[in-house]
């Protein structure tokens, strides 16, 4: 593993998050760079309006994508490539999700939380065989999304760049 990738992921996952939305259909509510309003409440412990959301910037948000997500995946713990990967899962569908997936794939105890054990078991595997079959799962599991019919075009297009960029990402450090 090269030093940290969290800032070139963090500028690819911000590819595929974009600005203000408030789609009455998306599950996730009110979301703006890719933060929901919920997560942003969270992360500054008090109600957020409208305009608080539109008004987040990439900046403001870096430090919450840093320790709320790529922290807790163990992204610098992690090969390059897969770091991205699990990482993006996480962003769009939950932590525990990514960890699980990732637990589950490489025979690891599944209980949500990227520990030695599981990195460990990552470890042992081949970054980038694990890089396809992780985009693989995320894939099966939007499609089984009640709302893949509305949002699943989009997703299918996130998993594919995430791949291909993943993927580059772990033969260009090998």
């Amino acid at each position: 593993m090269a030093l940290s990738n969290f800032h070139e992921s963090l500028l690819k996952l911000r590819q595929h998050e974009g600005g203000f939305v408030n789609d009455p259909q998306d599950p996730g509510g009110m979301t703006n760079l890719g933060v929901t309003k919920k997560v942003w409440e969270s992360w500054i412990s008090r109600p957020a309006t409208k305009q608080d959301m539109m008004a987040l910037t990439p900046l403001a948000v870096g430090s919450l994508y840093k320790a709320k997500y790529w922290d807790k995946v163990r992204g610098d713990d992690l090969p390059d490539g897969l770091d991205y990967c699990v990482f993006d899962f996480a962003v769009n569908s939950g932590v525990g999700r990514a960890a699980r997936a990732l637990q589950g794939l490489v025979g690891a105890a599944v209980d949500g939380m990227i520990g030695r054990g599981t990195l460990a078991a990552v470890h042992a595997m081949d970054p980038v065989t694990l890089i396809n079959e992780l985009c693989d799962h995320r894939q099966r599991f939007l499609e089984g999304l009640s709302t893949f019919h509305r949002f699943g075009r989009g997703w299918t297009r996130r998993v594919k760049e995430v791949r291909a960029d993943a993927l580059a990402m772990a033969y260009a450090r090998r």
